[in-house]
C-alpha cells in the first residue's frame, strides 16, 4: 500500500488566494486545509459530469460540500469554433455514446460516459456543432487526452 499524499496548491477565488492542502483521495470523507482551517469533504459520485473547458482536455466539475470559498463560475457561453475535438480528461473506459458522426450537439449535451475510479462520469461538448468523428467504441479504454470526437 503507497503512503497517502498530501497535494499543496495556491488556489486564487474572486481574487482572494488560498493556500489548500487536500489529503488522500482514496479515503472517504477527504480531509482538506483551507488557510490552514481544516475540513473534512465527501465528494457525491452519483451525477458528476464532465463539461469541456477548452479543446485541450475537459475538466472535472463535481459539487463539494466544504465550506470552503465559492468556486468560480462556469463559463455562460460555449466555446467558439476554434474547439476541434473532445479530448478524454482522465483514464477510463467508454461506457456508452450518445451521439454518431453527423449529429448536431449543442453546449453541454452529453455525448458519452467514462467511467474513472468507479465513478461514471459524463462528458459534454464544449460548443454548438456537428460532430465529424467518433474515434471511440463502447467498452474501450481511454487514455488521459485522448481523442474522443471531432466538429466538423
Amino acid at each position: 500500500m503507497q503512503p497517502s499524499v498530501n497535494r499543496r496548491v495556491k488556489i486564487t477565488v474572486n481574487g482572494k488566494a488560498y493556500l489548500v492542502e487536500v489529503g488522500d483521495l482514496e479515503k472517504t470523507p477527504i480531509s482538506v486545509n483551507v488557510n490552514g482551517q481544516p475540513y473534512l469533504v465527501t465528494i457525491a459520485t452519483d451525477d458528476l459530469e464532465i463539461v469541456p473547458a477548452d479543446a485541450s482536455v475537459a475538466t472535472l466539475d463535481a459539487t463539494r460540500d466544504t465550506g470552503a470559498p465559492e468556486k468560480v463560475a462556469k463559463p455562460a457561453a460555449p466555446a467558439g469554433p476554434s474547439v476541434t475535438a473532445v479530448k478524454s480528461p482522465m483514464p477510463g473506459n467508454v461506457l456508452d455514446i450518445q451521439v454518431k458522426p453527423g449529429d448536431k450537439v449543442s453546449f453541454k449535451q452529453r455525448l458519452c460516459s467514462l467511467e474513472a475510479m468507479k465513478m461514471k462520469n459524463a462528458i459534454r461538448s464544449p460548443r454548438d456543432g456537428v460532430i465529424a468523428t467518433v474515434e471511440i467504441s463502447e467498452g474501450q479504454a481511454v487514455a488521459h487526452g485522448e481523442v474522443l470526437f471531432t466538429f466538423e
